[in-house]
């Protein structure tokens, strides 16, 4: 069974993060999340018992999520391990997906070059690598983006589709379709 490692700095965005978690595990795959301690304060003042402490294990994983939150993004980016476990997933063809403010995190650890991506607005200002998109998702390769907090959802049912899960079957339980004209939203 393929499984993701959620990365949770202080300042995460709490919205993204736990949306991530939980729409990856209702569809019945691996997921854990790995914080700088084992308590970690959101950037809205929700603290999230983290299942484990970061370490070198996360590459082992075949995903690794960085959620946004200003402060979450800039702990990421300015953490060694983080960058050294990002460049070895990228190197081993594994999915690197960010949201919101941490697609910051990519660019700093070299990985946007040449890349689409997308980015909570502003941030195109911000990332001087890689191609912007203006999109709540993108893939290019084995980067994966998110826009921002509203795009959470869309975001995690992709990581659901990338890690062999069946999306469409949770999109229905959550009733991601619009109840009036049964159109999928997003």
């Amino acid at each position: 069974m393929k499984k993701a490692a959620v990365l949770v700095a202080p300042g995460f965005e709490e919205g993204e993060t736990l949306t991530i978690v939980d729409i990856i595990r209702r569809a019945g795959l691996q997921c854990h999340t790995f914080g700088f301690e084992k308590t970690a304060e959101g950037g809205h003042g929700i603290c999230v018992q983290c299942d484990r402490i970061l370490n070198h294990e996360v590459t082992e994983y075949d995903m690794v999520v960085l959620p946004g939150g200003y402060a979450g993004a800039e702990n990421l980016q300015n953490s060694r391990e983080v960058l050294e476990i990002l460049r070895e997933m990228n190197r081993e063809g594994k999915y690197i997906c960010a949201m919101c403010a941490a697609p910051v995190v990519l660019e700093k650890a070299g990985l946007l070059s040449g890349k689409n991506y997308t980015a909570y607005k502003g941030y195109d200002q911000k990332i001087k690598q890689g191609f912007y998109r203006e999109e709540q998702v993108v893939t290019d390769g084995n980067i994966i983006t998110g826009r921002g907090p509203a795009t959470a959802y869309a975001f995690a049912y992709r990581l659901v589709e990338l890690l062999g899960g069946d999306s469409l079957a949770v999109k229905k339980r959550m009733v991601y379709f619009n109840a009036f004209d049964g159109k999928e939203n997003g």
